[in-house]
């Protein structure tokens, strides 16, 4: 395939992240046209502006990595907790507890969240914890994507404040890369922008200079604060334009291969039920494909959507996908939604779109039983076939909150519950061939001729 611009593919992805951390979609692409117009302003040369620019787009890729213990510590929505933490002092100690207080066990009384908070404090120095395993996993993927040291660096320092109050590592002043520097100012800028406007996002620089932020970098930011045309690309921004170009990265396909891999491990950070979900669902998906005849192109694409199609879950609240119990109505349709989520996300990145609907259909249905959209067996072809049963499979073998994993034969007991009405008579034979418990030559050709 022809190479491509990594920024469009991050840019795009990067909206997943935008919706695992609560925040309007395009927080990050829009966080970094305000740091890149930073680093303008500062005169930065290419190789900064690089490293930047992609710390920038990937600042929230750890986001996932403490979304479990959040919602149980403070039993919430951790996306709820999230969204609502980043318009926080949070060196101010009465504004802590206030959010804390508004935070913790929404819907119950005030005796329940102190509890919850008392619960919280005999944690320990929870903050910190949260920050440190999200700023890690963060940087260690940025280094899966073979990005600059200084940009892994720059995202695992993006909560380090001037003052030297901040996270994980308490760095103060210059000790904080610049990078990272630029990247606390531009998020917490863009959170205040897209809540209150231009005015606040001015309001909040100028308040937290010298304490949070770098006053160098808040005088440079002032200085185009004002500008309404700069603003006003922020309602329809283009990342590709503040990339600079003399140092631009391409995506080729082995690093999209990296790319869907780097992402299915924040997708399945995102529960500790789900530590390997998708990289065993892209291999036992992988593993069909190959009995079946899939080629090596078709493998390819099998693989990168098995990767992401649970892409979308970050939209959903750990209180849901980490439930001991059975799921009420109102938590099902929740869980219901994230195929839709993962279908626009991937259609957002050209590369990945032709993958999207692939992706996206893994809980649909021969019988048109499924969800989201009810598909049947016509609007099915082998693919999103082989891609619902390895996604069953997987789960059926799988630890859940609400049970231990299956025997083998108990899983595939199951599964042949649902064939060949809601599952792929001919895929269920090649998983038997895959796992190594059978060798029967008609099933691949049978396969094929029914998905035609």
């Amino acid at each position: 395939m022809a190479q491509i611009a990594l920024s469009g593919v991050i840019g795009a992805l990067s909206h997943a992240l935008d919706i695992a951390e609560g925040q309007p979609p395009g927080h990050a692409v829009r966080s970094c046209l305000i740091g890149m117009r930073v680093a303008a302003e500062l005169d930065l040369d290419a190789a900064e502006r690089s490293d930047l620019f992609y710390a920038l787009l990937l600042k929230d890729a750890g986001c996932s990595a403490n979304a479990n213990r959040m919602a149980a510590l403070f039993a919430t929505d951790d996306r709820r907790a999230k969204a609502t933490s980043k318009l926080i002092d949070w060196s101010d100690r009465r504004a802590a507890l206030l959010w804390s207080l508004r935070t913790a066990a929404p819907g119950t009384g005030l005796r329940r969240r102190v509890e919850v908070l008392r619960g919280i404090r005999d944690e320990g120095d929870v903050t910190r914890s949260f920050m440190e395993a999200r700023c890690d996993r963060g940087a260690e993927i940025a280094r899966m994507l073979f990005l600059s040291e200084p940009t892994a660096v720059a995202i695992r320092s993006l909560d380090e404040h001037w003052d030297g109050r901040g996270m994980p590592d308490g760095l103060r002043g210059e000790e904080i890369p610049q990078a990272a520097r630029i990247a606390c100012l531009a998020q917490t800028v863009e959170a205040f922008h897209a809540d209150g406007g231009v005015k606040a996002a001015r309001a909040v620089a100028k308040r937290r200079r010298g304490r949070w932020f770098d006053p160098a970098l808040v005088d440079a930011f002032l200085r185009f604060g004002d500008d309404r045309e700069f603003w006003a690309q922020l309602e329809s921004p283009d990342v590709s334009r503040w990339e600079p170009a003399e140092v631009a990265i391409a995506a080729d396909d082995a690093r999209l291969d990296r790319i869907a891999e780097a992402f299915a491990g924040v997708i399945d950070a995102k529960s500790p039920f789900t530590a390997r979900h998708s990289e065993r669902v892209a291999e036992i998906a992988d593993g069909i494909a190959a009995v079946l005849g899939f080629d090596a192109g078709e493998r390819r694409v099998m693989r990168r959507a098995a990767l992401l199609h649970d892409i979308g879950k970050l939209a959903v609240s750990n209180r849901i996908l980490d439930k001991p119990g059975r799921l009420n109505d109102e938590e099902f349709r929740a869980v219901q939604t994230h195929p839709a989520h993962t279908l626009n996300i991937l259609r957002r990145a050209p590369c990945f779109a032709e993958l999207a609907d692939l992706a996206a259909n893994h809980h649909e249905k021969l019988d048109g039983s499924g969800y989201p959209r009810s598909l049947r067996a016509p609007e099915l072809d082998l693919p999103m076939r082989v891609l619902a049963v390895a996604d069953v499979f997987e789960a059926l073998t799988a630890d859940r909150p609400y049970r231990g994993p299956l025997p083998l034969e108990q899983a595939l007991a199951i599964i042949d519950r649902d064939v060949p009405h809601r599952l792929d008579a001919g895929v269920r034979a090649a998983l038997e061939i895959h796992l190594g418990r059978a060798s029967a030559p008609g099933a691949a050709p049978a396969a094929l001729q029914r998905a035609a």
